[in-house]
């Protein structure tokens, strides 16, 4: 749990007077939020990620064509993909989270996404997938990285520029990585139902191969931390262990292929693989809150009373977020925000948002409430919260501002993130060296480039935010921040 920065009476005063804000909380924001244009900006956001050739109805023109050689060292093809946040390496866990979580997004709320949007949202799960195809070509191998880290993050250039080592990363059976294939296998299943009906045959693709990743990632077990320490630490080492995403994999699995198998792997290694762990953590390097909110839903319908124990976990998990209750385990902000320690907050606040909206759709259904002590959480409670979230990251906080940027009249102008704040390719066509992007790194102006939708890691636990870059992780965006901002949005652009 986070450290407590705040004395407890008016720690205790904060959670109480939220809980009563919750409580009495109207259907739309105060503010009059437009979910539907933060929608639309949420998405248009990972076309500014993109790496790669970039297609012709590429919307954010003022990127350009970058890591065209990506995978080359290894004479396999690695281009595409995602840049995971403001700097230029292609980090392979991030990016299948993020692509698992905007699958998710479409699968629960695509229908309220609105013809355009919804296209664009499987245009993004798709730039994702396409990578982890790519990455996962070969039997026994999954690439996880491309990009020297350190020599990377030593320099300010824009991802057109690039001279970097472009070092492709993998695992295999002597090099194993249980948690990276484990969340690539769950980002393929997903995508698999959402091009179920749509493309049949790339679902098919899909699906098929997350079940060779996951039979890889389950026979050779360990922590890709462990294998490449050297590449991926501390930058998106995992810290939590790789048990969970052998989990996650298998419950994804499970729900694209409903084979038996996946449901009765799930029951046999629920203990040994530690499901019931940090039950109020969902993220990239923890998927415990996940796995049981997803697992939850077969309960709740009656269609699998041996998964009951994840149910029993997704209603603890439920209270131990909900201000007001005895056993909250989750700081808030005195503005309201969701707050963990460990930096870029924000990933925090959209993971177990989505999380909160998802499950409280599951229990509508099922007419269900979750026990909280002497109290119950309803359905409509949980939506509350979650709309409060997502209002707070649109401008309804104590400094009026949004932290989408181009969204609303103030939002953040200096983010962490080298394509948008050295001037484009349009702008300044010669190239621009290592460190000869130092200087707009250091610049007090404004980003040259607005890069739309993008929402940054938020402020501090006094709803305090530095708009400037070298606070990155206040001011550094991420893709994993957005997947489930893309879920969130859509439902309250339908029902607010």
């Amino acid at each position: 749990m986070a450290p407590n920065h705040l004395p407890a009476s008016f720690q205790l005063f904060c959670t109480t007077a939220f809980f009563l804000i919750l409580l009495h909380l109207h259907h739309c924001s105060a503010f009059g939020q437009n979910y539907h244009d933060a929608l639309r900006k949420s998405i248009l956001f990972f076309e500014g990620q993109r790496s790669g050739k970039l297609p012709p109805d590429q919307r954010v023109r003022w990127r350009r064509d970058s890591g065209l050689h990506d995978g080359a060292s290894a004479e396999v093809d690695l281009t595409g993909g995602y840049y995971d946040a403001g700097d230029n390496v292609k980090f392979g866990f991030p990016m299948a989270f993020t692509t698992t979580l905007l699958s998710w997004s479409v699968i629960d709320f695509g229908k309220n996404m609105g013809g355009g949007e919804l296209g664009n949202a499987i245009k993004a799960v798709k730039w994702g997938t396409d990578y982890l195809l790519k990455a996962t070509a070969h039997d026994g191998v999954v690439y996880v990285q491309v990009g020297d880290p350190l020599s990377d993050h030593n320099c300010w250039e824009r991802p057109e520029d690039m001279d970097t080592l472009r070092t492709a990363y993998r695992i295999d059976a002597n090099n194993p990585g249980s948690d990276v294939a484990g969340e690539t296998a769950a980002a393929l299943a997903a995508a698999s139902i959402v091009f179920r009906s749509r493309d049949p045959a790339y679902s098919r693709l899909l699906l098929n191969r997350a079940v060779k990743v996951f039979e890889f990632a389950d026979r050779h077990r360990g922590a890709y931390s462990s294998s490449l320490h050297y590449a991926v630490c501390p930058f998106y080492c995992d810290n939590n262990g790789y048990q969970d995403e052998l989990l996650w994999g298998a419950a994804w699995l499970h729900k694209a292929s409903r084979r038996r198998v996946y449901r009765e792997y799930i029951v046999r290694n629920e203990v040994v693989l530690r499901a019931g762990d940090t039950i109020n953590e969902f993220g990239w390097d923890n998927k415990h809150a996940g796995i049981n909110v997803l697992l939850s839903k077969e309960v709740l319908m009656g269609r699998a009373a041996d998964l009951k124990s994840f149910q029993i976990n997704a209603d603890e998990f439920i209270c131990s977020v909900l201000p007001g209750f005895s056993h909250t385990q989750v700081q808030y902000s005195p503005g309201g925000l969701i707050f963990k320690a460990g930096g870029s907050n924000m990933q925090h606040v959209t993971s177990l948002s989505f999380l909160l909206l998802a499950y409280s759709n599951y229990l509508s259904h099922a007419n269900h409430a979750v026990p909280c002590g002497e109290t119950s959480a309803s359905p409509a409670l949980l939506k509350r919260l979650a709309k409060r979230q997502v209002d707070y990251i649109l401008g309804d906080n104590p400094l009026r501002m949004s932290y989408m940027v181009g969204y609303g009249p103030r939002y953040p102008q200096r983010i962490h993130h080298r394509g948008s704040s050295l001037p484009s390719v349009q702008a300044h066509p010669t190239r621009i060296g290592c460190k000869a992007g130092s200087r707009y790194y250091l610049s007090p102006n404004p980003n040259p480039n607005l890069l739309v939708g993008a929402v940054v890691g938020g402020p501090n636990i006094s709803d305090a935010f530095p708009d400037s870059r070298p606070y990155f992780q206040e001011s550094e965006p991420t893709t994993y921040i957005n997947a489930p901002l893309v879920g969130l949005l859509a439902y309250f652009s339908a029902h607010s």
